[in-house]
């Protein structure tokens, strides 16, 4: 065990089911120490709504559990810091400009995905415990999904190698320590703006899809609560939760 930027405990394991599953039955359980939980190795790894996410050997897969501060109802934006902070560190090794951020909550290189985040609370005696997982695509990129994925190793500038996943979880805590720094005394509207500065997308045509309903849209803005803000016709919808697809 090692202790990071943000004085969060990094604890590796060589194989877990999944960093998520492992998070929060250490918050079920009262540890509640801010704490990175990495595996080596995920046998049962998920994405949002339980979809499975294969993570194989020397990629990096992790799971930062914490008591956050704020509003439930705030904690939605964390997201968006975590991916700031994924990108930031991954800016050390990607080719310039490579990196973009996709609504809701992925990184994209090269307009693929590399990196995906997850946020699940548990709630521990009437305290909320965030569990915030992280998969990022270092040396092996998953097979058979229906959009593209993409891998540093593919993407790294001349000279730089990819990081052991360990030195990236120090890199990653460090940023999202500043970012999380920022959200406390400043509230959403930085986080926001640095959010659309880097994000693919906006000005232009994406497809929505929503459990009953998919629809096309020009995406205009990311609003003061984080919900995806689109031009339909002459109306404007604003999405808390969905998927977007980019194109016709």
């Amino acid at each position: 065990m090692k202790r990071l930027p943000s004085g969060a405990r990094l604890e590796i394991f060589d194989r877990l089911d999944s960093t998520s599953a492992e998070a929060k039955r250490r918050a079920a359980a009262g540890a509640i120490e801010p704490a990175w939980i990495f595996a080596r190795e995920q046998t049962a790894g998920y994405g949002r709504r339980g979809r499975p996410w294969e993570s194989g050997l020397g990629n990096f897969a992790a799971t930062y559990v914490f008591e956050p501060a704020g509003r439930p109802g705030d904690l939605g934006q964390l997201s968006y810091i975590t991916a700031l902070a994924v990108a930031e560190a991954l800016d050390g090794y990607a080719i310039d400009g490579a990196l973009a951020l996709k609504w809701p909550n992925d990184v994209l290189l090269g307009g693929a995905k590399i990196a995906g985040l997850l946020l699940e609370t548990v709630d521990v005696g009437g305290r909320v415990i965030l569990c915030i997982g992280i998969g990022v695509n270092l040396n092996a990129a998953p097979r058979g999904l229906e959009y593209p994925v993409a891998r540093l190793a593919d993407h790294l500038r001349p000279g730089v190698s990819s990081p052991a996943p360990e030195t990236l979880a120090a890199q990653i805590d460090e940023q999202f320590a500043a970012y999380y720094a920022l959200w406390r005394r400043d509230g959403f509207s930085p986080i926001r703006a640095a959010w659309l500065a880097r994000a693919k997308g906006v000005g232009a045509k994406v497809r929505v899809r929503l459990p009953n309903e998919e629809f096309s849209g020009i995406f205009t803005d990311l609003d003061e609560t984080g919900a995806l803000v689109l031009k339909v016709g002459d109306a404007e919808r604003r999405i808390t939760a969905g998927e977007i697809m980019f194109g016709d």
